[in-house]
């Protein structure tokens, strides 16, 4: 038996376009996030997808992006899990700086180890090491037992916490998943053996 796991990061965010660190800010989507988010909903229902369970984050910048999916899924009557162990990774003292500001502030260098390293924090925030140790547990408590019965589960989130769960189904180092990009309103999708370990990725 094998379960699917559907991550999806949240479209397209207010501050994405305005270039700022977001962390644990609560800006809404763009247009274009909306967009992001109802297609990704088109795909799911073309590919033939219906998940019994949803998770998300305690930030409407994913909620909005879930809400809109079951619209196009046209799924009302569900239950929602929401958590802030699936927030953003928090950006500490860089949160709502446009990030060109914050570079003639600290240094091109400096904000690039912040944002590329997998263990170095910002002033005040989590590196992603920190947002890995709050995102994982919860993973493998809350949603790997669903995956291991069978259960097609999705999680909108944000790009590093889906990171960090990326990083362990797939195996991969610091290095590799530091270099991964989720883009915004694209589903990155698994099937998950019983055993809770990656059996497939699928594209649609």
């Amino acid at each position: 038996m094998t379960g699917t796991l559907i991550l999806v990061r949240h479209g397209q965010s207010d501050w994405n376009l305005k270039n700022l660190f977001t962390g644990w800010r609560n800006p809404d989507l763009t247009e274009q996030g909306i967009g992001e988010a109802r297609n990704t909903g088109k795909k799911l229902k073309q590919a033939g997808y219906t998940p019994d369970v949803y998770f998300t984050s305690a930030l409407r910048r994913a909620q909005h992006t879930l809400d809109l999916i079951l619209e196009e899924l046209g799924i009302t009557e569900v239950t929602i899990t929401r958590s802030k162990l699936l927030n953003e990774r928090d950006y500490g003292d860089l949160s709502g700086l446009n990030k060109d500001d914050a570079r003639a502030k600290w240094g091109e260098e400096q904000v690039l180890i912040w944002r590329r390293s997998f263990d170095v924090p910002p002033p005040g925030g989590e590196s992603l090491k920190d947002t890995a140790a709050r995102t994982l547990p919860y993973y493998d408590a809350e949603i790997v037992p669903l995956l291991k019965a069978g259960k097609t589960v999705l999680v909108a989130a944000h790009g590093n916490s889906l990171r960090s769960i990326v990083m362990a189904i797939e195996n991969l180092t610091p290095d590799e998943i530091l270099k991964r990009e989720i883009a915004t309103g694209e589903p990155v999708i698994y099937k998950i053996g019983a055993d809770g370990k990656l059996a497939e990725k699928v594209e649609i």
